[in-house]
């Protein structure tokens, strides 16, 4: 079978949890070919790649929103579009459930819109903004409300304008303009089509836009209800949905997914992986360990502010926090300053190293993010027998705690989303317990090893891929 899973922001161009499943779900099924619809934000990324690619990924789509930058336009063409067309295009504008998804794809990809740039410099693009001003936002400056809509649906446009490679079976792998893809392939090609959330992407998009100073109060609401448009587009369109934990299939039945459609497979590990790692030497110094990437949405500086109250306490800690820095360079930079400026002595960014190198060493393991899905940096801590302080949110609590039925004990402790005083405290009682560190880290490493085997995710989208995309093999 050809496969082309459908990623944005992710594989193979940055490292971390989801682009590790991509390439697991890619390295463990060698019978079926792969294709990536790799969607990156910037064109300076083309070709550099993270991860060695397998031989059975067979093609790497890649998709810049960026691109409009390097296209040639002239203002004022005319495109003459009928009133359906105009109208549908204000529905996907103004977030409207009349939207036919389907006339947009047809629109978008004739030969009308050869380029995108140039409708968005035409009187069309113009007058569609003229009526959106005085039905719905007269109060609003006409050349804010312009530009801003512009930048809205200037990269959906751009992503829908180029082919899609031909498979049996499409998986995107998360909404937004992965969905959007998802949903434009099985319109194209008419085959079957998947989607797995790890977050619920139009959550996270929502949290952004809250706390952005780029976008203006009166434009958050605009911005916010175009990225839930783009994610129902694959709700309504996906033949099958599936989330990692329970909380994430109740959130997507809220957002308007049939219930009827989702399934969970859970994120999975290799315990063997992590059952011979080397152990820090006995020099009394208590070591917590973050394996993250340093972007805003793993909260670095709520992490350094704790570790300070922590460092404050007691003399001998020290915190690793392993992972690439050079994703977001400014916001890396703005935690290193805060660091000097806070005056702590005992912070190691690490960049991108092997994690099972440090994780023998660590004492506690942290995590400290305002959204998550199911993160594998928890699931290989507690295979790595180390109990976990974590922020409640996505399936960090499951996986600290335990779902429905599940007996296996405490394997760390829950905090409140940015309360770095709430996160120190539980730092601080573990750092002070050592019998209660052994305890939660065998607890956590029971209900990895026996809810969370990396053979049980691949055999669950194994036999998914099977039952929906049939076992015919690719023939070109």
């Amino acid at each position: 079978m050809r496969i082309c899973l459908i990623a944005e922001g992710s594989y193979p161009y940055v490292n971390g949890g989801v682009s590790s499943w991509i390439h697991s779900l890619i390295t463990e099924m060698q019978e079926h070919e792969f294709i990536i619809y790799a969607i990156g934000a910037e064109m300076k990324q083309k070709g550099k790649y993270k991860y060695t690619l397998p031989p059975n990924l067979i093609e790497v789509k890649e998709v810049f929103l960026d691109e409009y930058v390097y296209e040639d336009k002239k203002w004022g063409k005319s495109y003459k579009l009928s009133m359906e067309e105009k109208n549908n295009l204000v529905s996907l504008i103004s977030g409207s459930k009349d939207l036919n998804w389907g006339k947009l794809f047809d629109l978008l990809s004739s030969k009308k819109f050869e380029n995108v740039g140039q409708f968005l410099s035409s009187k069309d693009y113009f007058d569609l903004i003229e009526f959106l001003a005085e039905d719905q936002y007269s109060r609003v400056p006409f050349t804010e409300l312009f530009w801003t809509v512009r930048s809205m649906i200037l990269p959906l446009f751009l992503t829908i304008r180029h082919d899609i490679p031909e498979a049996d079976l499409y998986h995107a792998v998360s909404t937004g303009y992965a969905g959007v893809i998802g949903t434009l392939a099985k319109h194209t090609y008419q085959k079957p089509l998947l989607l797995t959330e790890h977050g619920i992407y139009s959550r996270e998009r929502e949290e952004e836009i809250i706390k952005a100073d780029w976008v203006k109060g009166y434009f958050k609401d605009l911005w916010i209800n175009h990225f839930y448009t783009l994610s129902n587009s694959i709700y309504e369109a996906s033949d099958q949905v599936i989330t990692l934990f329970d909380r994430n299939k109740e959130i997507e039945v809220e957002l308007g997914c049939p219930e009827e459609k989702i399934r969970i497979i859970p994120n999975g590990v290799e315990i063997s992986n992590y059952s011979n790692l080397q152990p820090a030497v006995n020099d009394n110094v208590l070591r917590i360990g973050a394996i993250v990437r340093l972007v805003p949405i793993k909260d670095i500086k709520t992490m350094i502010q704790s570790f300070g109250l922590v460092e404050k306490e007691l003399s001998n800690v020290e915190l690793f926090i392993l992972g690439p820095t050079d994703e977001d360079e400014i916001y890396y930079k703005e935690c290193l300053q805060m660091v000097s400026a806070s005056g702590i002595k005992r912070i190691t960014f690490t960049g991108m190293v092997d994690v099972k190198e440090y994780l023998g060493k660590m004492d506690i393991m942290l995590l400290t993010s305002i959204s998550e899905g199911q993160p594998l940096a928890i699931l290989e801590g507690l295979a790595s027998k180390k109990p976990f302080v974590v922020t409640n949110v996505g399936g960090c609590k499951e996986l600290i705690v335990g779902g429905r039925g599940d007996t296996y004990g405490q394997a760390g402790f829950i905090a409140s989303v940015m309360n770095y005083e709430e996160i120190a405290s539980y730092i601080l009682q573990l750092c002070k317990n050592k019998r209660l560190r052994e305890t939660m880290g065998a607890n956590g490493f029971n209900r990895v090893q026996n809810k969370y085997k990396r053979s049980s995710f691949i055999a669950g989208y194994r036999d998914l891929y099977l039952s929906v995309g049939g076992s015919a093999t690719w023939q070109a």
